[in-house]
């Protein structure tokens, strides 16, 4: 097995302020907007976000929500050891508000197709977009692209792209690993 490092600790910092950034353009103060990250690993770069953006840029009406859906995803039944559910912590209503998920890789679009179906349960929304920190372009099996991209990589289906978050692993990294 080798690893290989795509991103580092000051390339992460700077691709989630890059992000930040275009999310107060196309945002503004969030008055409208929801911020949802995407259970497990989608909350760290959530979180971080939030912070940078309340921090940075003294944006405080910002509403963050953290989404499981791993009852709604099409494979769940398909794997052979019992999946563990995360928790939802979402306390307030969608409804006619702009939803923004955050995930940390964007693979098949499989994640985000269930993540569309799970957020009903919550209103609807009158606009959702994407925001990941990478996007696997040519690893696609469905028609779904991100709003807001840290870093597209093109990586063969054989190899794995893991994120490494400080809060979870002890420090920030993106690894390309083939098996």
């Amino acid at each position: 097995m080798s690893k290989k490092i795509l991103l580092n600790s000051k390339e992460i910092h700077i691709i989630l302020h890059r992000l930040a950034c275009q999310l107060i353009e196309n945002h503004n103060d969030f008055e409208n907007t929801v911020l949802i990250g995407l259970q497990p690993r989608g909350i760290y770069l959530a979180e971080r976000l939030v912070a940078i953006l309340q921090n940075d840029y003294n944006i405080d009406s910002i509403k963050l929500g953290q989404l499981d859906i791993t009852f709604y995803r099409d494979d769940f039944r398909r794997r052979g050891a019992p999946l563990e559910a995360n928790k939802t912590n979402i306390n307030f209503v969608v409804e006619d508000k702009k939803v923004v998920f955050i995930d940390d890789v964007l693979f098949s679009g499989r994640s985000i197709r269930a993540a569309l179906t799970a957020i009903q349960s919550f209103g609807r929304p009158i606009d959702i977009e994407l925001l990941v920190l990478i996007d696997r372009r040519f690893s696609r099996h469905l028609p779904i692209q991100p709003d807001y991209r840290g870093r597209q990589v093109d990586v063969i289906n054989e190899e794995k792209v893991t994120v490494n978050w400080k809060e979870k692993d002890g420090k920030d990294a993106v690894y390309i690993i083939n098996n």
